[in-house]
């Protein structure tokens, strides 16, 4: 299955990816700082780091931290998927009082992330945010080991290793999103808005990512067909990574050199590495997972899923006694669940009664999304576009 070989490609990748990612201290803390920052596993086999009011803070009833949550490859402040989670869990943490900080692994394993998550329990967490698909083997085996503990799994469900059995107890709330509809909006407006030569530059091939990619592809084709417009072309590659890096800053430029007008950066700090490149040719970026207009000017819209809303309420739902473990809750338009942020694009022709309208073909079921095919990540071997042509970049 596509899991499975996923998940020997990311095995071979985490290494040079972990190699670009760092820990880094972001947000604001309002309370009482913690003596205590950022922590990895290693760390805390030697001593408690130095505080820092932002990734850590204890509240005046609790001695350790009661929230707790364990970044995926990226960094907390990748402007992100990592950071998206971290300010939904920090909100409620911060308007309630409750003690929270943030743990960074040292290896993109299911060991260290296991063992991270342990160094989080022994800290006091209750709940332990999980963003990301590569936290399914380790949640799966933790959700046995800490029964007494509840996990927000972002991204992914529980199974073993050999990917043999899928199985959620009561203690975890699996997060999925329905990445290729907001991929699919950011095509459609991009198209909408005059945009012929699109790009898609992905991070690793997980499955969250090629859904937003077929998506993104599948709605510049709708919005083409609507507009009877031909010759939209689309660059498509996988970086292989989620680090900002020469390399990805190097292909984003080349593709614009070459007459992309927008590029789809889709893969935490990958979007930094394809603005860099927008800003040096003077071109535009659509962002990711979160609304990143404010990471730069180039930036004419962002493919969102209420990241920091799905954890929030997970949280809350957790100390009002109504955890909804046991069950995968999936965001999708149905529930307003994803979206563009359009108070914030620079879009010229494509407006708010456009979105609107397309929104409600997507919730209402109107529109129907191809999903990606067993083993595969390459669009041109699942989707039948009529008026867009992706050139597959391997």
């Amino acid at each position: 299955m596509k899991k499975r070989a996923l998940a020997v490609t990311l095995a071979v990748m985490m290494a040079a990816s972990l190699s670009a990612c760092g820990s880094s201290n972001s947000g604001s803390g309002s309370t009482t700082a913690a003596p205590a920052e950022t922590t990895t596993a290693a760390e805390a086999k030697a001593t408690e780091a130095e505080t820092t009011a932002d990734t850590a803070v204890k509240s005046e009833t609790s001695d350790g931290y009661e929230l707790a949550l364990v970044t995926d490859l990226g960094t907390i402040d990748d402007k992100s998927f990592n950071q998206g989670a971290w300010e939904g869990m920090k909100k409620y943490a911060e308007e309630n009082g409750i003690s929270y900080k943030y743990y960074q692994p040292q290896e993109g394993t299911t060991d260290s992330y296991l063992e991270t998550i342990g160094l989080a329990i022994e800290g006091g967490a209750k709940l332990v945010v999980c963003p990301g698909f590569l936290f399914e083997e380790p949640v799966y085996l933790a959700q046995d080991q800490y029964k007494d503990v509840h996990f927000i799994l972002l991204d992914g469900e529980p199974h073993s290793g050999d990917y043999s059995e899928y199985r959620t107890e009561a203690n975890v709330m699996p997060i999925l999103f329905q990445e290729d509809e907001p991929g699919f909006l950011a095509g459609y407006a991009a198209v909408k808005d005059g945009y012929t030569k699109l790009g898609f530059l992905g991070g690793m091939a997980v499955p969250a990512v090629i859904r937003y990619g077929y998506g993104f592809a599948e709605g510049a084709d709708y919005a083409a067909n609507e507009m009877g417009v031909d010759g939209i072309e689309i660059m498509y590659n996988y970086t292989g990574a989620f680090a900002a890096t020469p390399e990805a800053q190097s292909m984003a430029a080349s593709w614009y050199q070459n007459g992309t007008e927008v590029i789809f950066g889709c893969g935490g700090a990958v979007g930094n590495s394809v603005m860099a490149a927008a800003e040096e040719k003077s071109a535009k970026v659509i962002g990711v997972d979160v609304d990143q207009s404010y990471e730069s000017d180039t930036v004419v819209t962002s493919a969102m899923k209420q990241l920091s809303v799905s954890v929030y309420d997970g949280v809350r739902d957790f100390y009002a006694g109504s955890f909804p473990g046991g069950k995968t809750s999936i965001f999708s338009a149905k529930n307003d669940g994803i979206g563009l942020p359009m108070e914030t694009s620079k879009f010229t022709k494509f407006t708010q009664a456009d979105y609107d309208a397309v929104y409600a073909q997507l919730k209402d079921g109107k529109i129907t999304l191809v999903q990606p095919s067993e083993d595969n990540n390459d669009p041109t071997k699942d989707l039948k576009l009529e008026k867009a042509t992706i050139n597959f970049v391997e």
